[in-house]
């Protein structure tokens, strides 16, 4: 293992300077958020009311050189980083939710990014619209050739755009039509506590609606039991609401499509994600062809657990005990030994990370929970939250926000502004990928009862990330259909629908009692719609990106290709210049081969090792 750095010589909270807008005062903020407006403004002023940028090609090169560099850095040229308040808004906020200056800051600027995304709309609802035979004079043209993937998406998004005035109009509605329902059921679950058992031998305590989720990993099955119940009963409390809440985020999503004349409820999820449909098909139909697999894993769930069946709520019971001592410093080193034998640019950026305080490690109060990776303007730090607990799992976890990072950088140092970002459809390819080589190397140095436990619990990601995603996905294609015909859906029509779904992926292994049916009811991404399937194919491609690389490690050179080509092309084009079709059966079935092969491996070990894991219980 490389050489364990000093914890004193980590950073352990974010260093936002490089984003700190003036001297950090809300007069300083509000002048930046005005500079940014009034930058957006002056492109607005200059190109509103031109339209030879819609047919001639170097003007229009000389007008998306302009919209690039508000993309880049509204004020480079003063000598100023534009674009500071809203990011710094955001990011602090996550460092203390309680804090009521930083959310009121957030607030004033997302009302302003909204306000500049209606002044800049005019200039890519012109462009999308021009005629047949200018777009294929400027995709052919080479002045345009860095742009070229910008406006075959425009194009391609074109026939669905409503007129200019409508489409400002739908932007201000998205709030209170869509977004104030969308976080109503959720806000009201974030509020919900019950009193419950936390562990055999101690007193009841009251626990919120995420601390009952957390429950259900608890090593004690009482302590489950009772979480389950008291989940049950929030859910009980909420279905009414969460019924009309679904229903209208259902009926404004029909009245969006019909508008826009779209063939299908998930397609415009497809433009926007930069994904043929077909492509998505496919992965679903193969990932709901191999459900055998998840079955198999639940049944050998439940045998280790010395079950005949799980219980609902025991899908993410935990499968032994991993150690608890991996302090950060140590995370960093095995995710740095990883990393550098991959590719020493890799490791490059990550102490970049480690170093520069772009990671924020330890949870606190007020810290936003969970983990992610953030990127804002090209020109800005990728900064990453974790809530680092010192487990095992911890230690994938930084691995996986970290993948994300190196994305990020590969595509800043290699695209422009308008290309910089992944599309949703494979924004996960990064992170599951290096997670993946990290766990190889957690595995080859345990003993037999620590690896199939951190099998277990892998597997128990990729059963959620795959196979549990496609089956939601196949919920939410029914669900659509179904309040397209009937108009409006009972709870029991939704519970139902759901629990049918959840049965295609669980099996028999697994108890589906009717309050299992309710459980939509939190899950946020149905009020996202048909987002989901990113979660899959994020993880599949990953998959065979690992196996490409541990078969030929020269095979590195074409991942990073991908990793770095962002927005330049659509991820059909990038794969293909990778002798990859990712319409073909084959290659979703490759990313499965290696959920097999970690199946099996565990189903081997559960033989050998599997009793000294049971709960006594």
């Amino acid at each position: 293992m490389s050489k364990i750095p000093n914890q004193k010589t980590l950073p352990t909270v974010w260093d936002l300077s490089p984003l700190i807008p003036g001297d950090g005062s809300e007069i300083a903020f509000d002048a930046d958020l005005a500079r940014s407006k009034a930058t957006a403004s002056d492109f607005a002023a200059r190109w509103r009311e031109r339209d030879d940028y819609l047919t001639q090609s170097k003007i229009l090169a000389q007008a998306l050189e302009e919209y690039e560099k508000l993309e880049r850095d509204s004020s480079e040229d003063k000598g100023e980083v534009g674009g500071r308040a809203s990011p710094y808004a955001f990011l602090a906020s996550q460092q203390d939710m309680r804090d009521t200056v930083t959310r009121a800051r957030l607030a004033r600027a997302e009302k302003v990014t909204q306000e500049i995304g209606n002044d800049l709309l005019f200039f890519t609802h012109r462009l999308a619209r021009v005629s047949a035979a200018v777009q294929k004079s400027f995709l052919t043209t080479p002045e345009l050739e860095p742009y070229r993937h910008l406006l075959e998406r425009l194009f391609a998004e074109a026939r669905y755009l409503l007129p200019e005035g409508e489409e400002k109009i739908t932007n201000l509605y998205s709030g209170p039509a869509w977004g104030d329902w969308e976080r109503l059921v959720e806000k009201l679950l974030s509020r919900e506590e019950r009193m419950v058992l936390i562990s055999i031998g101690q007193k009841e305590e009251v626990k919120s609606f995420a601390g009952l989720l957390g429950l259900l990993e608890s090593p004690e099955q009482v302590v489950r039991d009772h979480a389950a119940l008291a989940l049950d009963d929030i859910f009980r409390t909420h279905v009414d609401t969460a019924e009309a809440e679904l229903n209208a985020i259902l009926t404004t999503k029909r009245v969006d499509d019909d508008l826009r004349q779209v063939t299908r409820p998930d397609l415009l999820r497809h433009l926007a994600d930069d994904i043929d449909s077909q492509v998505v098909d496919t992965l679903i139909s193969t990932v709901a062809e191999r459900f055998d697999l998840s079955r198999r894993y639940y049944k050998l769930k439940a045998k280790l657990l010395g079950k005949d069946r799980l219980a609902f709520h025991d899908r993410v019971a935990p499968i032994g005990e991993l150690p608890r001592d991996w302090k950060y410093p140590k995370a960093v080193a095995v995710v740095a030994e990883v990393l550098d034998n991959l590719d020493g640019e890799f490791a490059k950026i990550f102490d970049s990370f480690t170093r520069d305080g772009r990671i924020d490690v330890l949870p606190r109060p007020g810290k936003a929970s969970g983990a992610f990776c953030w990127h804002g303007l090209i020109t800005q730090p990728t900064y990453i939250l974790l809530n680092h607990n010192d487990s095992l799992r911890d230690v994938l976890t930084l691995a996986h926000e970290v993948g994300h990072g190196i994305n990020n950088e590969l595509i800043r140092v290699r695209q422009n502004a308008l290309n910089f970002g992944t599309p949703t459809s494979t924004a996960e390819v990064a992170s599951t990928f290096f997670e993946n080589f990290v766990l190889e190397r957690l595995l080859n140095e345990t003993t037999e009862a620590h690896r199939l436990t951190l099998l277990m619990a892998e597997l128990d990601s990729e059963v959620a990330t795959i196979f549990r995603q496609v089956a939601f996905y196949r919920f939410e294609r029914e669900l659509h259909t179904e309040h397209r015909a009937a108009g409006y859906l009972a709870q029991e029509v939704i519970s139902n629908l759901f629990s049918k779904h959840l049965g295609d992926y669980l099996g028999e292994a697994v108890e589906r009692p009717e309050s299992a049916g309710r459980w939509w009811i939190y899950v946020s991404h149905f009020r996202r719609p048909f987002y989901v399937y990113s979660y899959a194919s994020g993880l599949l491609i990953a998959k065979a990106f690992q196996r490409l690389v541990r078969e030929d490690k020269s095979k590195i050179v074409a991942v990073k290709e991908f990793l770095s080509a962002g927005l330049a092309d659509s991820p059909e084009r990038i794969f293909a210049r990778l002798g990859i079709d990712i319409g073909d059966p084959n290659f979703w079935q490759s990313g499965l081969a290696e959920f097999e092969r970690l199946l099996t491996e565990a189903e081997t070990l559960a033989e050998k090792v599997g009793p000294t894991l049971r709960p006594t219980q």
